[in-house]
């Protein structure tokens, strides 16, 4: 495997990046952080391209590397523990817009915030992120069944959560949205 030329790298990073940032800002909840996780994925993904398949798509390969600085960013922030707000609409566009664009959007986030990491994981990367559970899979390296039981466990503990705001959750498809 050859290096990274820097039309390839600035291809990639103008494809991938938008996708990486939203990622990392569902999951850290800090527009700061997220830029830093943003920037520091790249320069693993460009560091490390001469390691990645060609024959394998590559968007579940960034997911991963973004997923992993972003779990050992927040270790070292502490930030689980630290940040317990709703991400603001600064900054952001469409995937962000879609979800914050109501009330029950609103609640909505609150709820999914509150629930373990990991469940947040594949419901950002399914729901909001558009990746088929086999990339999600892929992106989290564990197998396909474990990622299937991990969105029916977060899916699960939503409802429950949601119980008390009299909200009900509704997939339709890959989108995720709550009703009354």
């Amino acid at each position: 495997m050859k290096d990274i030329s820097q039309d390839q790298a600035e291809a990639i990073f103008v494809e991938h990046s938008s996708y990486v940032y939203r990622i990392a800002l569902f999951l850290s909840k800090s527009p700061t952080l997220a830029e830093d996780i943003t920037q520091d994925t790249f320069l693993q993904v460009f560091r490390k391209y001469n390691s990645y398949d060609p024959a394998k798509p590559i968007t579940p390969w960034i997911y991963q590397i973004a997923l992993n600085i972003t779990r050992k960013t927040m270790r070292k922030q502490k930030w689980l523990h630290l940040v317990k707000e709703v991400p603001t609409n600064e900054g952001l566009n469409y995937v962000e817009d879609k979800i914050l664009q109501d009330e029950l959007g609103h609640e909505l986030w609150k709820e999914i915030n509150k629930l373990t990491l990991k469940s947040r994981e594949v419901i950002v990367l399914h729901y909001y992120s558009g990746l088929k559970l086999n990339e999600i899979a892929t992106a989290l390296d564990i197998p396909l069944g474990t990622c299937k039981s991990r969105l029916n466990t977060a899916l699960n503990s939503l409802e429950k959560q949601l119980q008390g705001n009299k909200i009900t959750i509704a997939c339709k498809g890959e989108d995720l949205y709550g009703t009354i």
